[in-house]
């Protein structure tokens, strides 16, 4: 085909995509699609033939069959959040990216059934807030809830903070409204607790990264609202020490123990180095620091009391060295500001290659030791950062260097794919996995390929070729070219 073929071809092609959303909505000018087309944390640079900001499922619906009978690719997207680089269109065939913020409101609240029905593009935040208003809690919490879409956590599988106690995104959905890849729109918006007929297709496209399909709308369970919380932070030695603070604080609090977070000491200097308004709450350094919530749906549950005899107990077992309770809001909130306060500082300070790793719970403190000696010995001169979710078994491993350190990008890259080994073979030989809530996206690919089950990967790539015979929905991302469906 000729060039000139080609280029009617897309324009009669964007002039279909102009008559389903309003011209307004349909982004070509560079301008006013780079945001869109370059990941979160700057490593993926993409292009498309335009940006679409459908209002409606049935906008969707139509987007995806034109594409559909167009041969065109589509790259769901959500907030843009996300550190993986699944939601960036990478491959060089004709791409539209689907830009879903548009779709922003919340359908329906029920109180009685402790439900709320939001469409994709709603900002967490927002959700959190609206279920706040009739006395509930949506208790997904990250980083990124001032601007990430609900959309992209479903399709991540997010985790946050609470999982502990409420469960990862899998566990927060009771229905779906998938648009499938020819157009096709799956309605499962049901909202029962106990549903056991037939097979369970939500679970299929929470988690998938819209490869399957691009997720539109859900009905998401609510829970009781936190009116009485207690949150402390304190020192101890190791890693062992705290699995068993952990046993002895689900012993005092049961299930309403929602963060268990661990940080080591070099993650704790770097916070304090970088992140403007931290300040350490302690007189002395010490090689970890455990922050835990706990958290009543009653407004006088004397938690602060059970938290002071659990620390008592802690000091005297020898298992904790100083320890800090917040006693107001501020104070609540610049504990939790040690532990999520990073955001860009990275960039800043070096080269960074960051790791989502999780191992059964009992194994992290082997995960930890072996992790930091097996790339210290490769690599004398990197700082290993450790901070995470510990009730779950989530430890995130940050490496740092200097920003001279690598030649270009191409030693920079080599280094990350020996550490990702270093550390990977440590995880699985664990019996854990390379990723426990980042999902997989463009970045870790690879590292899929490499330890996932073979009989998995073949399951996987079924599914994917069931459900997208052409490979059109978000094509490149989970799956490495030469063993995509």
């Amino acid at each position: 085909m000729s060039s000139d073929a080609r280029s009617n071809d897309a324009s009669t092609f964007l002039v279909a995509l102009k008559a389903i959303v309003g011209e307004r909505y349909v982004l070509t000018d560079a301008v006013d699609t780079a945001l869109f087309l370059t990941d979160h944390r700057g490593r993926y640079h993409g292009k498309a033939l335009a940006v679409v900001r459908p209002a409606s499922t049935d906008e969707v619906a139509k987007l995806v069959k034109a594409c559909a009978e167009a041969g065109i690719a589509i790259v769901p997207q959500g907030g843009n959040t996300g550190l993986c680089g699944g939601a960036t269109p990478l491959e060089p065939r004709p791409t539209v990216v689907l830009r879903l913020d548009r779709m922003n409101r919340i359908r329906a609240v029920s109180p009685a059934e402790e439900t709320i029905t939001v469409e994709a593009g709603c900002i967490l935040a927002d959700i959190q807030g609206a279920a706040a208003k009739e006395g509930l809690l949506f208790p997904l919490s990250l980083g990124a809830e001032g601007s990430c879409q609900i959309g992209g956590n479903i399709s991540t599988n997010a985790g946050g903070i609470a999982v502990l106690r409420y469960g990862n995104m899998r566990q927060l959905v009771l229905g779906l409204e998938v648009v499938l890849a020819d157009g096709t729109v799956l309605d499962g918006l049901r909202r029962l607790r106990k549903d056991n007929a037939g097979y369970d297709l939500k679970q299929l496209f929470i988690g998938a990264e819209g490869t399957l399909g691009v997720v539109t709308a859900a009905t998401l369970k609510l829970f009781p609202a936190i009116r009485s919380r207690a949150i402390t932070m304190m020192q101890l030695d190791s890693v062992e020490d705290a699995l068993t603070l952990f046993a002895r604080a689900r012993a005092v609090f049961g299930e309403r123990i929602s963060s268990f977070e661990i940080i080591g000491s070099s993650y704790m200097d770097f916070v304090l180095r970088y992140v403007p308004g931290t300040v350490m709450p302690f007189a002395q350094k010490s090689p970890w620091y455990l922050l835990i919530e706990a958290g009543d749906s009653q407004l006088d549950a004397p938690l602060a009391a059970a938290m002071e005899g659990f620390l008592a107990d802690a000091f005297e077992a020898g298992l904790i060295s100083d320890a800090t309770i917040a006693s107001s809001l501020a104070q609540e909130e610049a504990i939790w500001k040690l532990r999520h306060g990073v955001t860009g500082e990275f960039k800043l300070a070096g080269k960074t290659m960051s790791h989502d790793t999780s191992v059964p719970v009992a194994e992290q403190p082997a995960f930890v030791t072996r992790v930091e000696e097996g790339v210290l010995k490769a690599y004398p001169d990197a700082n290993v950062m450790m901070v995470g979710h510990i009730g779950d078994g989530n430890i995130h491993v940050v490496v740092l260097f200097p920003h001279e350190r690598f030649a270009g990008s191409e030693d920079f890259e080599a280094a990350s794919d020996a550490i990702d080994v270093i550390i990977d073979d440590v995880a699985m030989e664990l019996g854990g996995s390379i990723t426990a809530e980042h999902g997989v996206g463009t970045t870790y690919r690879k590292r899929l390929a490499r330890t996932k089950n073979p009989a998995e990967l073949v399951v996987m790539r079924q599914i994917k070729a069931m459900l997208d015979p052409e490979n059109r929905m978000n094509p490149g991302k989970l799956f490495l070219p030469d063993t995509a469906a």
